[in-house]
């Protein structure tokens, strides 16, 4: 009788994943969810679909959640003395119109790496005239100026996460067109 020689080892063979049976959520599907939770830069997310409910939070090295912004009660005293020695970082927003952000996703000023930016501080912009993308879940949302003006304050970093809400530009609306 022969003796057979054993099949050559699978290495770097890589098998799909396949889900178990009594898998509640398919592998797949929550490799997509995160995914989606990772590129639009939100810290907590929930989703429920045919009675499974999945939640992913975002937690920073110590365990404690990350949160943008926080309201926190201040003191009279420590009030009184920031607005004497903290000055403004940009001229007051009274009379400016603030475009904010209308989702949350990713910050771009100019289409890709190697076009100009849309618009620069000091540019003169119009009606429906692009100033910026937001970019998310891998759709690119051109975010247009709602009045002719100028840019007084570009208030976003390139390539970086931006809320809903959160302000992007200041448009001073009477501003001439030089």
């Amino acid at each position: 009788m022969k003796r057979r020689d054993p099949e050559p080892a699978r290495k770097g063979r890589k098998i799909p994943a396949r889900p178990r049976p009594d898998a509640l959520i398919d592998p797949k599907l929550l490799q997509e969810l995160i995914d989606i939770f990772q590129t639009t830069g939100v810290a907590d997310l929930e989703v429920e679909r045919q009675g499974l409910r999945v939640r992913l939070r975002k937690e920073d090295a110590t365990g404690a959640l990350s949160v943008r912004e926080v309201a926190v009660p201040v003191h009279d005293q420590v009030r009184s003395l920031q607005s004497a020695e903290v000055a403004p970082s940009f001229p007051s927003v009274e009379g400016l119109l603030t475009v904010t952000s209308p989702i949350v996703g990713i910050f771009y000023r100019s289409a890709s790496p190697e076009t100009e930016a849309y618009v620069e501080e000091g540019a003169y912009v119009r009606k429906g005239q692009v100033l910026c993308i937001v970019e998310a879940m891998k759709l690119m949302n051109e975010i247009e100026s709602e009045i002719d003006g100028r840019v007084i304050k570009i208030l976003q970093e390139n390539a970086k996460p931006v809320e809903y809400g959160e302000p992007l530009f200041l448009i001073e609306p009477a501003a001439p067109e030089a």
